[in-house]
C-alpha cells in the first residue's frame, strides 16, 4: 500500500491564552496543501510518499530528507507502535509490516509534515488491520501523537480550536486557486516561536473571516507567530513582501513557521511568480 502524504496550511493562527498545562489555546483554520502533488500535470514534490507492505518483522527505513532523530522518536515509528497497542486491546490483527518514508516535505516550516507521515501511518495500518477503528478512535490515537496530527486523520478544511485537537469540518473553496510556498534555509523551534507571542482573543476567528471572500482577507486573516518571526529573522518578511508583489490575492506564514505561501487567482500568475522566486525551497500546485 502506497500513499502520498500531502501537507497543510494554516488560515489564520491566533494564540488565545496559556494554559496551566503550559500549552497554549490556538484558533486556526487547517487546509491541506499538495493532494495534487504528483499526478498528471502537477509535477509538485508538495508530498511524502509513504509505503508499508506485509513482512517478517516490523520496520521503518528512510529515504529523501534525512530525519535527524533516532528511531524510537519517529512519529512514524511511534504511530505504528500505538497503533500495535491499541490492535491488542481491541482483539485485531495486524501482520509485522515494512514501512517505508520518502521525505520530500521540508522540516521546520509549519506545514505539518512530520504530523501528517504519522496520521496517515495510523490510516494505512487501519485499512490493512481491516477498518477496526472508527475515524473518531484514529482521531484520538493521532492526539497523542502530536497537536496537529488529528487534521490528518480528516485531511479536509476545519477550524482547529484548542491545541489543535479540536476539529470543526467547515465549507471552504479555493478551487481553480493556485499556491506557491517559500522557504528559506532556516528553521523556528516551537520554544523560539512562542516566546515572542502575547496571547489575546483576536475580534473575528479565522474561520468567520474565510467565510467572506479571499479578497478581504489581507490585513484580517492574521498569524500570530508572523511579528516574532520577522524580529528573529527579518530576511522572512521579505518572502511575504514578494508573494504580494508578485500577484497574490492573500499571503502569510504558515503555523509558528518558516514556510510562506501565496494564494493566487489563476495559474499564469502563479506559474510566473514560481519562476522569479529566489528562495531555496519553492513549490507550487493547485489548491481544491
Amino acid at each position: 500500500m502506497i500513499s502520498f502524504v500531502n501537507a497543510k496550511i494554516n488560515l489564520g493562527l491566533n494564540v488565545v491564552r496559556r494554559r496551566e498545562d503550559g500549552y497554549h489555546d490556538l484558533k486556526t483554520v487547517f487546509c491541506p496543501v499538495g493532494l495534487f502533488s504528483g499526478t498528471p500535470g502537477d509535477h509538485s514534490r508538495l508530498c511524502d510518499i509513504l509505503e508499508i507492505v506485509p513482512a517478517s518483522e516490523d520496520s521503518l527505513t528512510l529515504k529523501g530528507l534525512q530525519v535527524d532523530c533516532p528511531l524510537e522518536k519517529n512519529l512514524v515509528w511511534k504511530a505504528l507502535r500505538l497503533f500495535r497497542e491499541e490492535a491488542v486491546s481491541e482483539g485485531a490483527e495486524l501482520p509485522p509490516v515494512a514501512v517505508t518514508l520518502e521525505k520530500h516535505l521540508p522540516f521546520g516550516a509549519g506545514m505539518g509534515a512530520g504530523s501528517a507521515d504519522a496520521s496517515f501511518c495510523l490510516r494505512m495500518l487501519n485499512e490493512l488491520a481491516g477498518s477496526p477503528f472508527s475515524q473518531k478512535k484514529l482521531i484520538d490515537m493521532a492526539a497523542r501523537l502530536g497537536a496537529d496530527c488529528p487534521f490528518f486523520i480528516i485531511n479536509a478544511p476545519a477550524y482547529a480550536e484548542g491545541i489543535g485537537e479540536r476539529l470543526t469540518p467547515i465549507s471552504l473553496s479555493l478551487s481553480n486557486k493556485w499556491i506557491l510556498i517559500l522557504k528559506e534555509e532556516l528553521a523556528i523551534s516551537t520554544r523560539e516561536a512562542f516566546a515572542g507571542i502575547v496571547p489575546a482573543e483576536p475580534e473575528y476567528s479565522p474561520a468567520e473571516i474565510v467565510k467572506e471572500p479571499i479578497e478581504s482577507w489581507r490585513g484580517r486573516l492574521t498569524n500570530d507567530f508572523e511579528r516574532p518571526a520577522f524580529a528573529l529573522h527579518p530576511q522572512l518578511r521579505q518572502q511575504k513582501d514578494y508573494l504580494y508583489d508578485s500577484g497574490a490575492i492573500y499571503a502569510s506564514m504558515s503555523g509558528s513557521g518558516s514556510a510562506f505561501f501565496g494564494i493566487y487567482a489563476d495559474e499564469q500568475t502563479a506559474r510566473r511568480a514560481h519562476s522569479a522566486a529566489t528562495s531555496p525551497y519553492r513549490q507550487l500546485t493547485r489548491l481544491a
